[in-house]
């Protein structure tokens, strides 16, 4: 018995459309790796993946309450922070002479140039200081030697060991702000130069350098500043050379002999304690 012609085009024409649907299906699922819209959307996944690891590690520690607002506190100034990121390889890195010589060198770098160490070292010194610990800490800006300035929170709490400090940073200089979990507060973010416009007016702002003239004993110098000023240090994080800023009104010494910066920063820390009577 031979079909009917009209049943069999309908046949024919429902089995195309299947037929096409399949492919569309097929073809969504198997989309290619290398398409930009996929390698895209993967990449973005991926560096919110580690943005929200990094902001799992800096939830925030609280700090001793104290009304400040009628005292007077410190704000440190990192300055030529050495914190630069490159693409090493498939990842963007926080360049340091230790791990990245070779790759500096390629670039016609000086591997003694970049050691984000420095500022490592300083920014745990300041955050764990006495006086930050009291909530005298008003602010913590660095400037980096690319000029990107960011602040720091001083209730942040920063990693403590040197590689997770490192990823930080990335995550920073890329996305411009490290928010505490759940909170929505930005405990670290780039803001806008110049640093000046961020102090207040009734402070002293106090420049370190070993070259200076004017070596002094710290204690006895932050014993002549009004107890009603506020205190802006100005502290290099570089491996060398020196800060030249027109907004610092004075430049000290404050050894005989070169300092670390995070030894330079616990002699001021343990100076202005003592005045305020901080144990």
């Amino acid at each position: 018995m031979v079909r009917p012609y009209k049943v069999k085009e309908q046949k024919r024409k429902k089995k195309e459309k299947y037929d096409r649907e399949e492919e569309s299906e097929q073809l969504d699922e198997n989309d290619t790796p290398h398409s930009p819209k996929k390698a895209k959307t993967e990449d973005s996944e991926l560096v919110e993946e580690k943005a929200e690891q990094v902001i799992d590690e800096m939830p925030g520690i609280p700090i001793i309450p104290a009304d400040t607002g009628k005292k007077s506190g410190v704000i440190f100034i990192l300055e030529k922070a050495s914190l630069e990121i490159g693409k090493v390889g498939k990842s963007y890195q926080l360049l340091s002479s230790d791990e990245h010589a070779n790759y500096l060198l390629k670039n016609k770098r000086n591997p003694a140039d970049y050691r984000p160490d420095i500022a490592f070292q300083a920014i745990q010194t300041i955050l764990d200081s006495r006086v930050n610990k009291i909530g005298r800490l008003k602010a913590l800006y660095v400037r980096t030697q690319q000029g990107i300035l960011f602040q720091i929170k001083p209730h942040a709490r920063m990693p403590r060991t040197y590689k997770r400090f490192s990823g930080l940073m990335v995550q920073l200089l890329q996305k411009l702000h490290i928010t505490a979990a759940g909170k929505g507060e930005k405990l670290l973010r780039v803001i806008k130069n110049p640093v000046t416009q961020y102090l207040p007016i009734n402070s002293r702002k106090i420049g370190f350098s070993h070259s200076s003239e004017k070596l002094v004993d710290m204690y006895d110098y932050v014993g002549t500043v009004d107890n009603d000023m506020d205190l802006v240090f100005v502290v290099g994080a570089m491996a060398h050379g020196k800060i030249d800023k027109e907004y610092v009104e004075d430049y000290l010494s404050i050894s005989e002999f070169p300092m670390s910066a995070a030894y330079c920063i616990s002699i001021i820390t343990t100076a202005v304690e003592r005045k305020w009577k901080i144990l």
